[in-house]
């Protein structure tokens, strides 16, 4: 099956975009805001615009759930920022402050921080939980997506 257009959640006010496939590394940029609509930096999520990224975009997800006082967490953010910058368009990233967003935490049944899970229209495909270098996350995510 051939894909035409692939739905895009903008980074900036959340609208959904429709984006033709081989326009995708254009940079193209949202047509309600006009800005980018990839930033090559993770999109912070909460419980308000959860769904909207996961469910109803067609790009596959990496949803990284952490705290602020988790030290494995700080010291994967960095890796987990190179990854955004490398490999979006082909995945969009995200992070989740477990802390400010308990419901998603314990819905999604987060039992330690940092997990990792790789989402495709709003279904789970994989989760790892622990603290991973760039180089051993970018594997992760290119053998998943």
């Amino acid at each position: 099956m051939v894909v035409d257009s692939l739905n895009v959640v903008c980074p900036h006010c959340d609208t959904l975009n429709r984006v033709h496939a081989e326009r995708i590394q254009a940079h193209p940029t949202c047509g309600r805001c006009k800005q980018a609509l990839f930033t090559g930096a993770p999109i912070a999520l909460d419980a308000a615009n959860f769904e909207r990224y996961v469910e109803r975009g067609d790009l596959p997800v990496v949803v990284d759930f952490w705290a602020p006082w988790c030290q494995p967490c700080q010291m994967m953010a960095p890796a987990f920022e190179r990854a955004a910058a490398d490999l979006e368009p082909r995945v969009r990233f995200a992070r989740v402050n477990t802390d400010q967003a308990p419901e998603l935490a314990s819905r999604f049944r987060i039992r330690g921080i940092p997990t990792l899970v790789i989402y495709k229209r709003g279904s789970e495909i994989t989760r790892q939980s622990g603290m991973m270098d760039f180089t051993t996350l970018a594997r992760w995510i290119r053998a998943h997506t």
